[in-house]
């Protein structure tokens, strides 16, 4: 298996080593510590610089933002590309982008926070701080055409169940079984369904796929923890992101697409038409994440404040001598919970989850290259970050593409993600 990911990897090279060019290498930024640009080979770099170029100079993506820490020094950055094609307004270290499901890991570590503070109890009940949680209903019978009944919730869902996607909490479903329909109506991440307390009255509401504890499912589960937050803080979530998280870590760009100032670089959105040509995706620019504060999939940041926030991760909670979480917390949260079943319905196996991220559970038979214990999470816009404890390197990489029925898989932060592993 591993043999033919290489021999994939260097043809994917000898293409793109033929055609790329046109990036940047910006100066390295210090997170944590001294950068050291002689920390990665340069073959290793030259080979990164020609995968991302590629990508764009083929028009398959409109750019990237790319870098990679090594032993707790940045040891690679690479823009390349443009944030705004129509605009020619280049990417940048300081291009904010759509975080997608990366927000996931942010909100999870939130809730740690206040485990840590003793605030908060992973296997507290869910209604202890949203009763309206209290009465769930939860599906025990589906029919062959897809009808269901539901029957009271025996044991009732836990702040650990949120952490580790196993709620039953749906949403992400896109069938047409009854099931998912009703899930969908109304998709809580729709405009003009108010507050983030709001749109959880609405997740209340649904029954269960399945008791809490039963398997992995991706969903809301993320959305209904950072109520929880905002409930046992006190405090509204982009507030305790802030005070806790963002600013003692230095993420100044990091937040709410609400938040950014009207002449901050922002990445715009693309996907690809139905002849498979780059076009601009206007849907996501007026209520994307507008108007609430979601924790699944809503925040907005830059790469350098993503890698700030993946390195502390790394370093066992702390960064510059700012401690944001135990180190035993940290450790708890990227062990395996769940040791198999994320993402099967895609076709991929080998991969775990922890409290909050991916975890690889299984090397041998992962699609990516990976080593056991690595912890990771992607975004739908094709934004990605990886962790390796065993080879001491994160990477981070963001980019910005709503994938259409003609777009092809957004392979290059995994590429990225392989030459940056020693």
């Amino acid at each position: 298996m591993k043999t033919k990911r290489l021999l994939a990897l260097a043809s994917l090279l000898s293409t793109a080593g033929l055609t790329a060019c046109g990036g940047v290498e910006p100066p390295l930024p210090a997170i944590g510590g001294p950068a050291d640009r002689e920390g990665l080979a340069s073959w290793r770099r030259f080979a990164i610089d020609r995968v991302l170029d590629y990508r764009v100079s083929s028009g398959a993506r409109a750019g990237f933002v790319a870098l990679v820490a090594r032993r707790g020094r940045v040891v690679y950055a690479r823009t390349t590309g443009m944030a705004d094609v129509e605009n020619e307004i280049p990417m940048t270290l300081d291009t904010r982008f759509h975080l997608a499901s990366m927000s996931k890991a942010i909100t999870a570590t939130a809730a740690l926070v206040l485990v840590d503070e003793g605030r908060l109890d992973l296997d507290a009940p869910l209604a202890d701080n949203l009763p309206e949680f209290e009465t769930l209903r939860v599906v025990h019978r589906v029919d062959p055409e897809g009808d269901f009944e539901t029957e009271a919730l025996e044991e009732p869902i836990t702040i650990r169940h949120l952490l580790t996607f196993t709620s039953g909490i749906g949403g992400y479903d896109e069938s047409d079984t009854p099931l998912a329909r009703l899930w969908r109506s109304p998709d809580i991440e729709i405009a003009g369904l108010g507050s983030l307390a709001d749109r959880i009255e609405h997740v209340a509401s649904r029954p269960l796929y399945e008791p809490p504890g039963e398997r992995w499912r991706y969903g809301w589960s993320a959305d209904v923890l950072a109520r929880v937050v905002e409930v046992a803080s006190g405090e509204p979530f982009d507030a305790f992101l802030k005070s806790r998280v963002f600013d003692p870590l230095g993420m100044a760009a990091t937040g709410f697409v609400d938040d950014v100032p009207p002449d901050a670089p922002f990445a715009r959105m693309y996907t690809h038409d139905e002849a498979g040509e780059l076009v601009r995706e206007r849907r996501f620019d007026d209520d994307y994440g507008r108007g609430w504060t979601p924790g699944g999939g809503g925040m907005v940041g830059t790469a350098p404040d993503y890698l700030r926030f993946a390195m502390m991760l790394a370093n066992g909670g702390a960064l510059g001598g700012i401690r944001i979480l135990r180190e035993e917390t940290v450790a708890d949260m990227t062990r395996l919970h769940v040791p198999d079943g994320v993402l099967a319905d895609m076709g991929l196996e080998g991969l775990g989850w922890g409290l909050g991220v991916s975890v690889v559970a299984d090397d041998s038979v992962t699609l990516m290259p990976s080593t056991k214990g690595d912890y990771w999470w992607s975004g739908r816009f094709g934004t990605q970050f990886w962790v390796s404890p065993a080879h001491e390197t994160v990477v981070v990489v963001l980019q910005q593409t709503e994938t259409s029925e003609t777009s092809d898989l957004p392979w290059a932060a995994t590429v990225v993600q392989v030459l940056a592993m020693p």
